[in-house]
């Protein structure tokens, strides 16, 4: 199974150091059968594709959290979403359909060598997502001014890296 996880850039930098990834409270996303049988239409790489956006809208809540904890940090890290995309058996992810449809609950860390690929927002993308993160919880309320900047951070594609890119990137951030 292609399991979605949402991070930031720090915490890469960690996932990259530690060589795994517990993401918090275990949720990554996942295209499961609740999440097919959502969409009317769509093939199999169209709804991999749904369940990595719901893995970038988590990754806008992790930087949120990030950005209010950073007024006492010293330094701050580039507020980009980072979806990290790994393979795991299907029996290390347990379905959650009652937190969402994509919603998986992975019980052990992710280990670096199941990572398929990691994508990461552009520089371009970072005043934009700034701007997005603190009002999620409004867009998700339906106020219209943080729709509005949550739809311009999500016209931002994330890039594509393969894992042995990934420090590198890093490098340069």
């Amino acid at each position: 199974m292609r399991i979605y996880l949402p991070a930031t850039v720090r915490m890469l930098r960690e996932f990259f150091e530690q060589q795994q990834l517990r993401p918090l409270s275990g949720t990554a996303f996942a295209l499961t059968p609740a999440l097919r049988e959502s969409y009317s239409s769509g093939d199999a790489e169209e709804l991999e594709y749904a369940a990595m956006r719901e893995a970038a809208r988590a990754s806008l809540r992790l930087i949120s959290t990030e950005l209010g904890d950073s007024r006492e940090a010293e330094t701050e890290e580039a507020p980009r979403r980072v979806v990290v995309s790994a393979d795991v058996r299907d029996e290390e992810a347990t379905l959650r359909p009652d937190l969402d449809h994509a919603v998986v609950r992975l019980a052990n860390p992710v280990p670096w060598k199941k990572i398929a690929a990691v994508h990461v927002d552009t520089a371009e993308a970072e005043e934009a997502v700034r701007q997005a993160a603190p009002l999620i919880d409004d867009a998700d309320l339906g106020e219209e001014k943080a729709e509005l900047a949550l739809g311009d951070a999500e016209d931002h594609e994330l890039a594509w890296f393969a894992p042995q890119e990934v420090p590198f990137m890093l490098e340069l951030m």
